[in-house]
């Protein structure tokens, strides 16, 4: 894998925007042009509404959240959502099953020529218990007109449906579909690098530990013998150590992470202190290795959701074992949402 490549991707990927709304209100609410709205963003009398409208409570309001509180259902084709320069191809079965959660949705420059395309991989955000594949087509579809690279975005089952380690067993089948199409799509299947916001961060950062963790594989799909290792990591605010999460909470959080009903219990089917040995698991600090993946660690330090310090710990674990990594603390920075034109959300 040549570094080069990795650490392109991993330092230089563009700022992402969402296609443009097609409502007047959402577009002239979104200061940034980011195609999502942040509490700040929205008019303080109907700020009472965020929590309600923000229905996968990942700190957004996409604009098919807005356009469900209003009453009027987003465009229905996705395709129509692409710049003319970007192909997609929608709803693509990674796993062998007819569930629309283990689909992808692929994204090429229409203009490529013989070259394999270096790939970037989208996985959703949501706290796993929200969220779908589709929610990426903004970013890949930017990145994809941008770069000429190809880009993925995955779904995976989500905690209602089914608990760890499903999840990663999802993506990891994503990954070996990728590898396992990659002489036909023209993919290079030694440059795939995977990118993820808060959930979607945790599961990235998973993949990236994880590549000869057998336990963590799974049996899912048809390309079994693929390799689902990356070959880099970008991972915006993700957990990294589920069990240490409400000890390094800020006060003022609307989350216990030690609570039942907090997002990682319901990942792991159980409270997380009652659930030590998946805890620990899911908990992509418990893999790091020498030869894991460069990773990008991007974290606001003020983010109430996912302590900034899973990420500064984490970073810390992967410096140690001698990974290529860097840690980006956004000062200020909440759950996402950035001000620093360089990064998106």
């Amino acid at each position: 894998m040549p570094r080069v490549f990795v650490l392109t991707m991993l330092f230089a990927l563009p700022g992402v925007a969402s296609p443009v709304s097609a409502d007047e209100r959402f577009e002239a609410w979104d200061a940034n042009a980011d195609g999502r709205l942040v509490v700040e963003e929205v008019p303080v009398p109907l700020r009472g509404n965020f929590a309600r409208v923000d229905r996968d409570g990942d700190g957004f309001i996409s604009l098919a959240e807005h356009l469900a509180a209003i009453g009027q259902p987003p465009a229905g084709d996705p395709s129509a959502r692409l710049p003319r320069s970007v192909e997609g191809r929608f709803d693509l079965p990674y796993a062998g099953t007819d569930n629309p959660r283990q689909c992808l949705d692929l994204y090429l420059p229409r203009s490529r020529g013989e070259k394999p395309l270096p790939v970037l991989v989208y996985i959703h955000g949501g706290g796993w218990m929200g969220g779908r594949h589709r929610d990426g087509l903004g970013r890949m579809a930017h990145f994809v007109d941008k770069s000429g690279y190809a880009g993925v975005s995955v779904g995976y089952r989500l905690s209602g449906e089914a608990t760890w380690p499903a999840q990663v067993h999802d993506c990891k089948a994503a990954i070996r579909w990728i590898r396992g199409n990659a002489e036909r799509l023209n993919l290079d299947p030694d440059r795939i690098v995977v990118w993820g916001t808060s959930a979607g961060g945790h599961l990235a950062s998973m993949l990236g530990v994880s590549g000869e963790v057998e336990e963590l594989e799974g049996d899912l799909g048809p390309h079994r013998d693929e390799s689902s290792r990356v070959s880099g990591v970008i991972n915006f605010y993700g957990p990294a150590e589920l069990a240490a999460m409400q000890g390094q909470t800020p006060l003022g959080s609307p989350i216990d992470h030690n609570s039942p009903d907090s997002p990682e219990s319901k990942l792991l089917g159980g409270a997380v202190q009652e659930m030590a040995d998946a805890a620990r698991q899911a908990s992509p600090r418990t893999w790091v290795s020498a030869d894991d993946a460069p990773m990008l660690l991007v974290h606001g330090d003020a983010d109430q959701l996912v302590p900034c310090l899973q990420s500064v710990d984490f970073h810390q674990t992967l410096q140690d074992a001698g990974v290529e990594a860097a840690l980006l603390r956004i000062a200020g920075g909440a759950h996402g949402g950035f001000r620093n034109p360089m990064i998106d959300r």
